[in-house]
């Protein structure tokens, strides 16, 4: 250039405002974190590589090592709702508070998040939480991938192969779903999960920290408005094929099918037990008691008990046994 600047140089203030804002405001970020952040919400017009390259000369950043040895990754399903991963990530979302568990349900096929919410333990209640929250957004998919967790799978030889024949309630919920289980047999095998939970591991703390979230309760409706929109807007791949696997559920109770379910018999004075508590069932205007009937006692994710007979719900009950009368329920033919 004969000692001539570059007509599109960078002024010296911008080279100072983007140093200052990762040193003052975004120093837990990431590069890519910080500069989409510095780009929407700042203004500034950079360059990835040029921001990039200023911060490690200005020595905020330092230069990463190389990657290594490729490995080929495994191919991404054609089109969405063919492939569900479901996982948990326990992590110090929020600084001074008890760690809990982020579930996430993500798309094989875009990496699109499909469910996203804090539980205080990864179980039965958070899969089925995460199940009805996909089924009626989306609709019913093909296959659900997920770790061998105890509420996933029972295995009857330690370290060897989960049990054939699988009787637990989420078992029991996929089967009458219609959707296959796929158990991953390692850490690695949930490539795709795993490097999605690390990007948000990555994200999700410092932004609760950036907005002043300090409880669970608002860090999940975060998620909800703001974290898993921006997270879908940046990181989504197109599918290989536009159509959707997905299929619309007619005509069946998510509500009822995605709980835990427990056989019990009504006793002589129209009452059932369960966990050390007496649930007291009403009596129906089409029939006088349901003694010795076999009912089912469910456990819903939102911590409320029911009870059902040949399918629908006739009472519902709090966490501590108490009927609850102006709940909605099925009426009993």
């Amino acid at each position: 250039r004969r000692g001539r600047p570059r007509r599109s140089r960078i002024p010296l203030k911008t080279i100072e405002e983007v140093c200052r804002l990762k040193r003052e405001s975004y120093a837990d970020f990431s590069t890519r974190h910080f500069y989409e952040h510095a780009t929407e919400k700042h203004g500034l017009k950079l360059s990835y590589q040029w921001t990039l390259q200023v911060l490690q000369a200005a020595g905020i950043v330092r230069k990463e090592a190389g990657r290594g040895r490729y490995r080929r990754k495994r191919e991404r399903r054609p089109m969405t709702g063919m492939l569900i991963h479901l996982d948990g990530s326990t992590h110090e979302w929020i600084p001074g508070l008890e760690m809990q568990d982020l579930i996430v349900g993500l798309d094989d096929a875009d990496g699109r998040i499909l469910f996203a919410r804090f539980f205080p333990q990864e179980g039965t209640a958070s899969t089925f939480a995460a199940l009805e929250h996909i089924l009626r957004t989306d609709g019913r998919f093909c296959e659900l991938y997920t770790d061998r967790g105890s509420h996933f799978c029972r295995t009857g030889r330690a370290g060897g192969d989960p049990d054939e024949e699988q009787n637990g309630q989420v078992a029991r919920a996929l089967k009458a779903l219609g959707i296959r289980h796929i158990l991953a047999r390692s850490p690695e095998a949930r490539g795709r999960g795993e490097r999605a939970f690390g990007t948000i591991q990555g994200r999700l703390p410092q932004e609760l920290r950036l907005s002043g979230i300090t409880d669970y309760q608002a860090a999940n409706r975060y998620l909800e408005e703001t974290f898993t929109a921006s997270f879908n807007r940046h990181f989504t791949v197109p599918p290989l094929q536009r159509e959707s696997a997905f299929v619309r559920l007619k005509s069946i109770d998510l509500e009822l099918l995605l709980s835990s379910q427990h056989e019990r018999i009504v006793r002589n004075d129209n009452t059932v037990t369960f966990n050390r508590l007496v649930l007291q069932l009403p009596s129906p205007a089409h029939r006088p008691h349901f003694v010795r009937c076999t009912v089912l006692v469910h456990e819903f994710p939102a911590g409320t008990l029911g009870v059902s007979f040949q399918g629908r719900l006739i009472a519902r009950f709090s966490p501590t046994g108490e009927l609850l009368r102006n709940s909605k329920l099925q009426r009993v033919a």
